[in-house]
């Protein structure tokens, strides 16, 4: 049923589009640097237990991603927008006061459900109620939001830890969420579909197969890799492949599967999965190098950070807003080149000795442009590759692939590093080498992307129906 209501102002939509997907993304990193902090309040926790306050986020997020854009279709945009903001919002708060790590832990993972709704939510915002003939714009800038998340969670964290603690990362969500749930009331309810609920049981398995690979891989050096990690590992890769072909099967599935027949498509998963590692991971380790190796403040680090962080989001909006038809073969595999360049040139100059203006601040201006230009070049590829009805569940599909390969990313990381929180750098840059390894292979699977991307970009004027 197409809305014939009054439409909200379109500084208005894209407020609340943008802001949701960046608080969504945002807390996926805005954690990286409270390690420490956080293992001093939680002193009998591992290193490793303690990034699962990263990971655990991740998997339910990643998991839930993709069938939370059916769902929007079933109880309306504005409701699950709702749902979701107010659930992150109650779980950010529980974050901010949790007394024990397990505690912490199930908030965590609470968070991750709620931003998995906000996603397909903010997205079904953007296109709706905007004018027409902005949609296009909308779009744009929900995807450079997206981008720039994820690079700017750890100059916000860092910040905030050196200012407040580690609590603080949680309770600026708490006005952020409240403006946004009274913001979504100046939109119109759209009308519920009759269509069935996404596959809860596929669901499930999905969420139970990563979340055991991303156990196998975090807690496999903790274990010795053991029959435990093995078995973790084994029965995770047979839950996701479970889960995978119940998606092709099923009429209303967790995964929309069908669309990877597109070969485009298909390649921007690809790509998005190992691009995803290798940017949690990169995010992840740059922090602890300038915290743990190099010693700097967390408010040092979240601002040496930021000069990266504002080049990936400059990038992005601009790289969204010119890319329009063209083929995004070139921006992904060039962009991906420039994030092994940046890591390559760390690893061989990494020491115990901090180097910020001669390393640190030009590496991660490189990485910032690859990184930009990466996300949203395969966003757009993926959207290139579908027709216009079926961008928004492509879109999900995508970023969830993506959040999949970051969760795997941090428990690549947690596996690699040490046990017990180390300033050797030998270790960091083992992962500094994950991270180049990866993005390599996300360029290389970029330089498939066809030209003739099979489908229309979508059209400004294209009206969507509710």
């Amino acid at each position: 049923m197409v809305e014939l209501m009054t439409r909200p102002g379109f500084t208005t939509v894209v407020l609340l589009a943008c802001g949701a997907t960046f608080l969504s993304l945002l807390d996926a990193t805005i954690t990286n640097l409270a390690i420490t902090d956080l293992h001093r309040t939680f002193p009998d926790a591992s290193a490793t237990d303690v990034t699962w306050v990263i990971s655990l986020y991740a998997v339910l997020f990643a998991s839930l991603l993709a069938p939370a854009g059916r769902l929007a279709d079933v109880v309306g945009r504005r409701s699950l927008y709702l749902f979701g903001a107010g659930l992150f919002t109650a779980a950010s708060l529980l974050c901010a006061v949790a007394p024990t790590l397990p505690v912490l832990l199930v908030a965590r993972a609470v968070q991750g459900v709620g931003a998995a709704a906000m996603i397909p939510a903010s997205l079904a915002v953007a296109l709706v109620d905007s004018p027409p003939e902005r949609r296009a714009e909308a779009i744009g800038l929900w995807a450079a939001a997206a981008s720039a998340a994820a690079a700017a969670g750890p100059v916000l964290g860092g910040v905030l830890i050196d200012a407040f603690g580690w609590r603080s990362v949680f309770l600026v969500n708490l006005p952020l969420g409240a403006a946004l749930l009274l913001g979504v009331h100046r939109t119109e309810k759209s009308a519920r579909h009759s269509g069935k609920l996404p596959d809860l049981l596929g669901t499930a398995v999905l969420a139970c197969g990563v979340g055991l690979l991303t156990l196998g891989v975090t807690e496999g050096q903790t274990w010795r890799w053991d029959w435990r990690a093995l078995t973790a590992l084994g029965a995770g890769a047979v839950l996701l492949a479970v889960a995978i072909v119940r998606s092709w099967r099923h009429p209303v599935p967790a995964l929309e599967t069908k669309l990877w027949r597109t070969r485009t498509f298909a390649l921007a998963n690809a790509v998005s999965l190992f691009f995803g590692a290798s940017l949690y991971a990169w995010l992840l380790i740059g922090a602890l190098v300038l915290v743990h190796v190099w010693h700097l403040s967390w408010l040092v680090a979240g601002l040496v950070m930021s000069p990266g962080a504002v080049v990936s989001a400059v990038v992005a909006a601009r790289v969204g807003k010119v890319l329009g038809k063209r083929n995004p073969r070139l921006v992904v595999s060039v962009g991906a080149l420039l994030v092994v360049a940046a890591g390559m040139w760390l690893y061989l100059g990494l020491s115990a000795e901090p180097r910020l203006w001669s390393l640190w601040l030009p590496v991660g201006l490189v990485a910032g442009l690859g990184m930009g230009a990466v996300s949203t070049g395969v966003s757009s590829a993926a959207a290139l590759s579908v027709q216009p009805s079926q961008f928004a569940g492509a879109t999900g599909l995508t970023m969830a692939v993506r959040q999949i390969g970051g969760a795997l990313g941090i428990a690549a990381l947690a596996a690699i590093l040490p046990v017990e929180v180390s300033s050797d750098p030998v270790p960091h840059g083992h992962v500094v080498l994950f991270c180049c390894a990866t993005a390599a292979i996300a360029g290389l699977i970029g330089l498939g992307l066809s030209i003739h991307t099979g489908a229309p970009a979508p059209r400004a004027e294209t009206v969507l129906k509710r």
